[in-house]
């Protein structure tokens, strides 16, 4: 079964935001998270810290820039993450319509590619 990695995009948190507003949906989180572990599907899963916290890598012309954030033109951030491994997209889909991100957010559901499937040439 192939793997797809589920990622939880959601508004970029006020300031103003109390801490028990931001993890009110943590039942549903736990819900959901344990239902996907009994199904076998979970490989991996985790929030990520805000933005701040981010830098962004970039090589160009041999010299590596850094640059402080995610440098992304958008009103919403990668927020966290699943790694579920599903039979097909279809049911990666099913899943990623469950997450509470999909209601206030979005949710990108991608498969991962097995470094396998890298040719050879590509894989010094």
């Amino acid at each position: 079964m192939p793997d797809y990695m589920v990622l939880l995009y959601t508004p970029e948190r006020d300031e103003d935001e109390r801490p028990e507003e931001r993890w009110a949906d943590m039942p549903l989180w736990l819900e959901l998270t344990e239902s996907l572990r009994g199904a076998g599907l979970l490989v991996a899963h985790g929030p990520l810290y805000p933005v701040s916290a981010a830098t962004t890598v970039r090589v160009r012309a041999g010299r590596t820039e850094l640059t402080d954030g995610p440098f992304a033109t958008t009103k919403e951030i990668l927020a966290g993450y699943y790694v579920l491994r599903c039979a097909d997209l279809d049911e990666a889909l099913r899943h990623a319509a469950r997450m509470p991100t999909a209601l206030r957010g979005s949710v990108e559901v991608r498969p991962i590619m097995d470094v396998s499937e890298i040719p050879a040439s590509g894989r010094a």
